[in-house]
């Protein structure tokens, strides 16, 4: 394993709209030292609220995970699911005292210490795995069109439009279909590696290669910059609300070593 250390951040903008309904976080443990979670959350209805939802149910459950000795990619990925499906039945509920329906989008990253990555996507936000500028891979709804002909038995052109209809859209807190979580997982980071978790306010304006090739050449509050101000400027003031979290892991600088001549002291 190449030794790295980690630069991680998140960063806002609030767009053409009249108020910011994303979400992002990066946690810490309590009780899993050496670990992190970084969550992202579009409030696509209902304003922030299933957006903030998101992220008190996952400070709370990562709060409480204890991992003992290198946990599995599975156990990883069944914590995940448990915030998914946990901020999904909060939402619902909340919805009945409101009677407004709340609707989020949720991607989620974990980080061990043994440098294994374990995330969960759920919606139209997205992750992204970058080795220094080259995507190596990215969520998509590839695996929820298969569940949706598969298991719903729809035809592929109908699974493949499931955006535009209110009974298969894959959201945290649709009343009407339960979300369907994409698991994905790297066995062992190393210095080069980018992870970018972003709302469609930001990778709509964006081919992969530019992604990569911004956070990979800069750091991420650099990139965060970049990227937003660039989001601005090709939205033509039409922009969403644009949000992202950037996990970098970058190469130790080379050891400079430094001799110090001293005067030696007398024998005895």
């Amino acid at each position: 394993m190449t030794p790295y250390k980690l630069e991680a951040g998140t960063a806002q903008h609030i767009g053409s709209r009249p108020q910011q309904n994303d979400r992002a976080a990066i946690f810490t443990g309590a009780r899993a030292p050496g670990y992190m979670l970084a969550v992202l959350s579009d409030g696509i209805l209902g304003g922030a609220s299933a957006s903030e939802q998101v992220l008190h149910t996952a400070k709370l459950a990562f709060d409480q995970f204890k991992p003992g000795d290198n946990p599995s990619t599975d156990r990883l990925a069944m914590l995940l699911r448990e915030i998914v499906l946990e901020t999904h039945m909060i939402i619902k509920m909340n919805a009945f005292t409101t009677e407004e329906e709340a609707h989020s989008s949720f991607v989620g990253l974990i980080i061990t210490p043994q440098g294994k990555a374990v995330w969960a996507h759920v919606g139209d936000s997205r992750l992204y795995h970058f080795v220094k500028s080259e995507c190596k891979s990215r969520t998509n709804d590839a695996e929820y069109i298969d569940h949706l002909v598969s298991t719903d038995c729809l035809p592929l052109e109908a699974a493949k439009s499931h955006r535009h209809s209110k009974l298969l859209v894959n959201v945290l807190g649709n009343p009407r279909k339960e979300p369907f979580t994409t698991i994905g997982s790297l066995e062992q980071v190393s210095a080069g590696d980018t992870f970018l978790l972003c709302t469609d306010g930001l990778w709509h304006f964006f081919t992969d290669a530019e992604l990569g090739a911004v956070t990979s050449k800069a750091t991420p509050r650099q990139a965060s910059e970049m990227l937003i101000n660039k989001a601005i400027e090709r939205a033509h003031g039409k922009g969403d609300n644009c949000t992202m979290a950037i996990i970098k892991f970058v190469k130790l600088p080379k050891e400079v070593k430094n001799y110090v001549v001293q005067k030696m002291g007398r024998a005895v």
